[in-house]
């Protein structure tokens, strides 16, 4: 048990991807083992498996998967363990208001955004593309999408050679090094909560990107070099279908690119 902390917090954990693995990782280490395990889907999580293993102390009973929080069963549990948190880490699953009423502190989000910017989805891709700030914030959540008070955020500098994919990894990483920050304060329930100021908000739907239309490009329409570097690398995702692209002849082109400093 970290110095100074005398009672380990009451949480259910809840997440997806290796972030989610390295935050619990983290939480054995100041020896807080979850009470209940929150996961995907079956068959749509990505590190489920691994995030299993890490819990054997766990049975089926406090194990749930994507939309179990329409069983009645499930929210009494919840009710019944006396929860301080839910901490949820890249969870895709939605978490209606009378789940986030369970917890006595409340549901803690990680978001790779520096909110109130880029709330939703994409954000590194819109941070690029709008020029706003980019980050990671911890936050309560609340009714609306990345919407609660913040508990602790770090801002991340991005580069001439950043794409999206780029941005997106290093905020993965920044994720955790705020996690882990906020702990402590988290631990003694000492933190403080700041609203987030609603007229710097910036958000995103999942669909957003394709109904912009600012992944057609067209061959013949002229602007700075800078404004078609900045759409071409923040299109630049792990994913092709979210690359810019050029029709010729009636077929699509897709383009992806990599921006290399050198030494002079």
């Amino acid at each position: 048990m970290s110095p100074g902390i005398s009672y380990l917090p009451r949480v259910v954990y809840g997440g997806d991807r290796q972030l989610a693995v390295d935050v619990l990782r983290f939480l054995y280490e100041q020896q807080l083992k979850p009470l209940g395990l929150l996961l995907p889907e079956q068959g749509k999580g990505s590190h489920t498996e691994v995030l299993l293993s890490l819990c054997p102390h766990l049975d089926a009973s406090r194990i749930w998967y994507g939309k179990c929080f329409r069983d009645p069963a499930v929210l009494d549990t919840l009710r019944s363990l006396e929860l301080d948190y839910i901490f949820c880490i890249h969870l895709s699953t939605f978490i209606p208001k009378n789940v986030l009423e369970i917890p006595k502190h409340g549901v803690l989000n990680l978001h790779p955004a520096y909110l109130p910017y880029n709330r939703g989805w994409h954000s590194a891709v819109w941070s690029i593309l709008e020029g706003t700030p980019f980050g990671a914030t911890l936050h309560f959540m609340s009714d609306g999408l990345d919407e609660g008070d913040i508990v602790h955020q770090k801002s991340l500098g991005k580069r001439p050679n950043d794409t999206g994919d780029s941005l997106y990894k290093q905020a993965m990483d920044l994720e955790f090094e705020v996690f882990r920050e906020a702990w402590p304060v988290l631990a003694t329930f000492s933190y403080n909560r700041t609203p987030q100021r609603q007229d710097l908000a910036t958000s995103h739907k999942i669909k957003d990107l394709a109904a912009s239309g600012v992944q057609q490009l067209d061959p013949n329409e002229i602007m700075p070099v800078k404004n078609l570097l900045d759409r071409l690398r923040a299109l630049t995702t792990n994913r092709l279908d979210e690359a810019s692209f050029v029709i010729h002849n009636g077929r699509k082109y897709r383009i992806q690119v990599s921006i290399t400093e050198v030494a002079e």
